[in-house]
């Protein structure tokens, strides 16, 4: 039967399969299924509000001479900090040249060199230069225009851009849909979306924080989702944070990709004086979380801090890094002979919706890819762009499980509309969410504590009792999700650091998995001691 036959004639019927969100994961996860008839729904326009698009490092893929799979791996287990699961990582490792190759076929530009091969950089924890770039810091965005283009033109692709997924519909066992809403979440109306198989590609949780990289559009819906509809939570207590936002007020913050770092720029403070070589023996180049705390203590005691670009870039800083030097100029830094102000900010969630090796999450019809799951290969610290590669790794898995199990596409009927409420999304942040963001970036951000979680805890309980949009109680679930458990880990690992625990412990070198009926369990216990 031709391809075309299978496509929807009207706004009556949908594909079996629909992919929730327009980020890198789901872009590459419908371009595998294809020629199999998809949906996708994407929040804003595809390549707009996904933090894939911003991404400035790269795809890390053992592919130089000297470099092998084991090096990967090795250090992916040594960013990750002990938990990470290894033969998942060993697994994604070695489908890197594959997805890379993949990428260039869908016209992605990546750097070559005069002889046409790709060039490779180094970025922080990585032993080789391991990183597939273009141009310096627009991988990301050449990334996305490239499959944007190649999703285009691909007719067993519909895109339905502009529209919400607020809800994961669940019958018995299975998801059977999702409710979103359209207009942007502007609408007051919510259309149903019945599918066989449902892809969960929405993103991360930095929009969680009041500092962040990442778009407004990230800010945990998905993990919210899933788990109000029973899914398993994993790792929800480390979170990825920057060290090297440009801190020049802005909402998101702009970033300083780690590539200026693994090309040599230093971090001082304003006395000019290096920091990073007394805290730890890679100085710059040390694992994320090291360099944010140091980055976090220089801001906290006043003496600010600065990446100092000027000597190891200097006059190249245009054409190797331009989407770094176009932010610091729009804030009147010239970062050829200027440092950057500096400051941690929530880059990504090393938790999120448990998967196995197919992409599969603990309840049936429902499949999850890049930030929003947690696969194990990042353990408590993602290695430096080791996100993309996993977002297309999983993203081509998931295709080819839901094939081999959905193997003739069907279309269902559209379903009737989900009703009217007055939820609408707004523009700006309300004044809950803007609680919220500051509560998480005060009691857990950089540095955590048992009191300060304990409060973050009790007001994001109180937060939610206080209000009844579920587009605020799918994030406010997030949040409490990662509250709960960096309450519960008493140890200092990875992205998570306790004041009150800093050091790593042994009875802790595992992963967390957690419901959200387990999360309320704390959350009431720790209510009925407070009143004890």
């Amino acid at each position: 039967m031709p391809m075309e036959s299978f496509r929807p004639q009207s706004w009556n019927a949908i594909d079996d399969i629909v992919i929730v969100g327009g980020g890198l994961a789901g872009l590459f996860c419908a371009l595998k299924l294809s020629p199999r008839p998809v949906t996708i729904l994407a929040a804003a326009p595809i390549g707009h509000g996904a933090s894939s698009a911003w991404a400035q490092g790269g795809i890390a893929a053992a592919m130089s001479p000297g470099d092998t799979f084991d090096k990967h791996v090795a250090d992916t287990l040594e960013a990750g900090a002990g938990i990470v699961d290894g033969k998942m990582a060993r697994s994604m490792v070695s489908e890197a040249p594959a997805r890379i190759h993949d990428l260039l076929d869908y016209g992605v530009p990546f750097d070559r060199d005069l002889e046409g091969k790709l060039l490779l950089s180094r970025e922080a924890a990585h032993s080789e230069r391991r990183i597939v770039r273009v141009r310096g810091d627009m991988a990301g965005k050449a990334i996305m225009e490239a499959l944007i283009a190649a999703v285009r033109k691909t007719p067993s692709i519909r895109v339905l851009e502009g529209y919400v997924v607020e809800e994961l519909v669940r019958e018995g066992r299975f998801i059977s849909g999702v409710v979103a809403r359209p207009d942007a979440g502007q609408s007051t109306k919510r259309v149903h979306f019945p599918a066989r198989a449902v892809v969960l590609c929405s993103g991360g949780v930095g929009h969680l924080y009041a500092v962040t990289t990442n778009p407004w559009e990230a800010c945990g819906q998905g993990v919210g989702m899933a788990a109000r509809a029973g899914a398993i939570i994993a790792d929800p207590e480390f979170v990825q944070f920057h060290p090297t936002a440009i801190n020049i007020g802005r909402d998101p913050a702009p970033l300083a990709t780690e590539a200026l770092r693994g090309d040599g720029a230093h971090l001082v403070n304003a006395a000019g004086r290096r920091f990073m070589p007394d805290i730890h023996p890679d100085g710059e180049l040390a694992p994320r979380d090291i360099v944010s705390r140091g980055v976090f203590a220089e801001v906290q005691a006043g003496r600010g801090a600065f990446l100092d670009c000027t000597k190891a870039v200097g006059r190249h800083f245009p054409d190797m890094f331009p989407t770094v030097y176009a932010s610091c100029m729009q804030a009147g830094i010239d970062p050829v002979t200027q440092p950057i102000p500096v400051v941690p900010a929530v880059h990504y969630h090393m938790g999120g919706v448990l998967t196995d090796a197919e992409g599969r999450t603990s309840i049936d019809g429902l499949w999850a890819a890049g930030e929003v799951t947690s696969t194990g290969v990042h353990g408590a610290n993602r290695l430096a762009s080791n996100s993309l590669l996993e977002a297309v790794v999983f993203a081509a898995r998931i295709a080819d499980n839901i094939k081999g199990m959905l193997p003739e596409p069907k279309q269902v009927d559209w379903g009737k509309d989900a009703g009217e409420s007055d939820d609408p999304v707004t523009l700006e942040d309300s004044p809950a969410l803007t609680k919220l963001r500051g509560l998480m970036s005060d009691h857990v951000g950089v540095i955590r504590s048992r009191d300060g979680l304990k409060e973050a805890v009790r007001m994001i309980a109180e937060l939610e009792r206080a209000n009844s949009r579920m587009r605020f109680h799918n994030i406010a679930t997030t949040a409490k999700l990662i509250a709960v458990g960096a309450y519960l880990r008493e140890e200092s690992r990875g992205g998570h650091f306790r004041a009150d625990f800093p050091e790593q412990r042994k009875v802790w070198q595992h992963r967390t998995y957690m419901t959200l009926a387990d999360a309320d369990r704390v959350v009431s216990e720790l209510a009925e001691a407070a009143t004890a």
